[in-house]
């Protein structure tokens, strides 16, 4: 396999970007044209003196913005431990180079948007979970890499990534038409990555947590759900457990991703906006091209739908079971279990009834694993896919407990438990595994819901607590917010990052500046200054009670009166995306 140089340089002139490979024996150069934008090989020798140098761990790719090009590199790695002896890096901090060395070219306007944009390829990168190795492909589980063609071994690892997977694919589109250069780039992957060694019965082995979110219909919780015409599912995260033990590894691989048909839940205020299922198109070619992928890539599909299936969330669960029925298809299997009725009142244990009905199924499924010499012992040929309506708390809570049941029949087969003991005795493991899990859920909540996961004192402790209930509370409050008043900009930050917009310089038109209403910026005020009013009226009593009552009334009214035509308009007063209209995508 091409690795990717591990140790760069960037020296920088007023004319070029220079990067150097200085791995041991390369004498490579990456030579980026800041006038033409042209992208060349060079040696060393073509480096003038004069450049200013600095160390870098990697280039994420090139954007193109109103001020014309950028180059956008990683400053600061963070290393989080081997993955079969290939060391896995976290980019913690990284840099946006501007080609143009002036902005004199560009109008006000242009400067303003251009910042705008700015802030936008910023804030996805302030967004933490983005890994990367230089010699191993983060992109693939273990089963996809051992059934692959001596062709595919010899390829770099940006040709040879699984597409749903590389997050910075759209920025390295110019390296990727230029094979001589793929050594220079990095695909990298947003998610999470744990990498624990571990030891039970005095057996020491390392156990690998990654989930990998897929960069197709990626966005933020409310304005992106169900499924695009392609099939691609909102908030698709494939979860990967890995066991490294004596040159063994096996691997249990499970997916979640929202409900795969036309549906929408735009915010609009409210605490919960109503979710609404598209009247208009025909949900079966895309659920059916869904699955037609899912069973590509990983054999049998057992949906767990874990939605309530009473309340706004019934009729989800009630198209979802008859588009099952419809597609008829005996590689998918559906399973609804109502995670929120039957775990009601604290009482946690019941998810075993889930874990208990689908044990055979599970059992049949297996496990991927391959032993010291490379022969592979078995193959996992079907996938558990979980939804909640997120895809966040439920999901991950459900998940923890399938993957446990896995590792319990792996561990056993290795030889690292013994016969009959249980991995929930192994204090010092179990608290590896949960914290991880916990960490996982956190990861996967703050990139598609924009605060960390509800119900981790579950999967940390195994117990729902009173403490756990109040952080749920407020994370669900921070939620609110995010999802209502700036969810606009984070959808839009994610299309500019993923090229699902594309700034165009020669027929620049800004989107940003859509014209608010004069009745947007009114009744908010309004709002304020009458219930302000109302409690002035109650503090400072009048004359007689009577006249008191009257201001109450009369301010109270205007309060709620206000604060209804605002609810009523809900939609127009949240924060929407600008860029691609979501609309249109529904």
């Amino acid at each position: 396999m091409a690795l990717a140089f591990d140790e760069l340089k960037l020296h920088t002139t007023p004319e070029k970007f220079y990067v150097e490979a200085c791995d041991i024996g390369a004498n490579d150069v990456l030579a980026i044209d800041r006038v033409s934008t042209e992208v060349t090989l060079a040696g060393k020798k073509d480096v003038p003196p004069s450049a200013v140098t600095r160390p870098i761990y990697g280039i994420l790719g090139t954007m193109r913005l109103v001020a014309g090009n950028y180059l956008i590199i990683i400053t600061k790695k963070k290393k989080i431990g081997d993955l079969l002896n290939h060391t896995i890096w976290k980019a913690t901090d990284f840099d946006i180079l501007s080609y143009k060395k002036t902005m004199l070219h560009l109008t006000d306007t242009q400067i303003q948007d251009n910042k705008s944009f700015l802030a936008m390829i910023n804030h996805v990168l302030a967004v933490d979970g983005f890994y990367f190795s230089t010699s191993y492909d983060l992109t693939h589980t273990l089963q996809r890499l051992a059934n692959t063609s001596p062709e595919f071994q010899e390829m770099s690892l940006l040709e040879r990534a699984d597409q749903r997977f590389v997050w910075n694919g759209h920025l390295l589109r110019e390296f990727a038409a230029q094979p001589e250069i793929h050594r220079f780039a990095i695909p990298v992957i947003h998610g999470f990555v744990a990498v624990h060694s571990c030891c039970i019965n005095g057996k020491f082995f390392d156990w690998i947590l990654i989930s990998r979110r897929s960069c197709f219909r990626a966005g933020v919780r409310y304005y992106v759900r169900g499924i695009d015409s392609e099939g691609h599912a909102a908030n698709f995260v494939e979860t990967e457990q890995i066991v490294h033990y004596n040159g063994s590894k096996a691997s249990f691989v499970q997916t979640r991703g929202s409900i795969p048909f036309f549906w929408s839940q735009r915010p609009n205020l409210r605490y919960k906006p109503k979710p609404q299922i598209n009247k208009t198109v025909n949900h079966m070619d895309g659920f059916q091209r869904h699955f037609d992928s899912q069973i590509i890539s990983y054999g049998k599909q057992v949906i767990l739908n874990l939605v309530n299936q009473k309340g706004s969330e019934k009729p989800l669960e009630q198209a979802f079971q008859k588009m099952v029925s419809s597609l008829g298809n005996g590689m998918v299997r559906y399973v609804a279990f109502d995670f929120h009725k039957e775990c009601s009142r604290m009482r946690w244990d019941r998810l075993q009834i889930l874990v208990d009905k689908v044990s055979d199924l599970q059992d049949e499924f297996s496990y991927f694993l391959v032993d010291v010499d490379g022969k592979v012992l078995s193959q996992q040929d079907g996938i558990f896919r979980s939804n909640c309506m997120d895809c966040l708390d439920r999901t991950n809570v459900v998940q923890s407990l399938l993957a446990r049941r896995s590792l319990q029949a792996q561990l056993q087969r290795l030889g690292v438990l013994h016969v009959g003991q249980r991995i929930e005795e192994q204090a010092e493991f179990e608290k590896i595994y949960k914290n991880a899990w916990a960490d996982n859920a956190n990861a996967c909540a703050k990139q598609y819901a924009g605060t960390g996961a509800l119900k981790t004192d579950f999967t940390r402790t195994g117990k729902r607590t009173q403490w756990g209930l109040v952080m749920d509370g407020w994370n669900s409050m921070i939620r609110y917010y995010k999802n209502n008043f700036s969810d606009g900009f984070r959808q839009d930050a994610i299309d500019l990052f993923l090229g699902n917009y594309s700034v165009d310089e020669a027929e620049y038109a800004s989107p940003l500046h859509v014209q608010a209403d004069w009745k947007f910026l009114a009744l908010p005020i309004i709002m304020v200054v009458a219930f302000s009013m109302c409690i002035i009226c109650l503090l400072m009593a009048g004359d007689t009670w009577t006249e008191t009552l009257a201001y109450v009334l009369f301010w109270g009214s205007a309060s709620i009166g206000t604060g209804a035509i605002i609810l009523y308009n809900g939609k127009d007063f949240v924060d929407a995306p600008k860029l691609v209209q979501k609309e249109k995508m529904d």
